[in-house]
């Protein structure tokens, strides 16, 4: 069944329709939420409250357009009003120390330092183009289809992938030459 035809029936109250939507979506939304809070939890909290929107507001989805960046758009701006809403944000500081030239930690745990290495590059990046990177290079969304979640032109879309991938590039370069361990 197509995403607008779930839509209908859980603006209807079909409850396992929307069900079916957020079993699609969820994955997404997670990662769209993380984009904007780091905090995994604040994230899953962020997405639940996005998806309880979108059912909230299932009446002003246009089935002529893609279901997921209008969600998509909802997600992003529930996990920035939670991060608005943050008074305290605890964040712990990354070690900015490469490996040692010596024998590599085993492949998980390397994964886990490269993992946190990049979330605090993303972390660092001004939202707007954190949710761009995301949103195209992780979840495979056009350029409209993210201007159409941001609610910017499509060419603003382009500049920010370009320059959220520049400085990741930048802030992850210590992790070029090791990047066979990563994989």
């Amino acid at each position: 069944m197509e995403d607008a035809e779930l839509a209908a029936l859980a603006h209807a109250g079909d409850r396992e329709a929307f069900g079916e939507l957020v079993q699609r979506y969820a994955g997404q939304a997670r990662r769209v939420a993380r984009a904007v809070l780091a905090n995994e939890a604040d994230a899953d909290d962020a997405a639940q409250d996005g998806f309880l929107s979108a059912l909230r507001n299932m009446g002003r989805y246009d089935p002529r357009r893609p279901f997921g960046p209008w969600l998509m758009r909802i997600v992003a701006n529930a996990a920035t009003d939670r991060r608005r809403r943050q008074k305290v944000r605890a964040a712990d500081q990354i070690s900015s120390q490469t490996p040692s030239a010596g024998p590599l930690p085993d492949r998980e745990a390397f994964r886990r330092q490269f993992r946190a290495a990049l979330t605090a590059a993303l972390a660092s990046l001004p939202e707007r183009r954190r949710i761009a990177v995301v949103l195209f290079d992780v979840e495979g969304y056009s350029h409209q289809d993210i201007a159409d979640v941001l609610n910017v032109p499509v060419g603003t879309v382009r500049s920010d992938v370009f320059h959220a991938r520049r400085a990741l590039r930048s802030k992850l370069a210590e992790w070029e030459d090791l990047k066979e361990e990563i994989v």
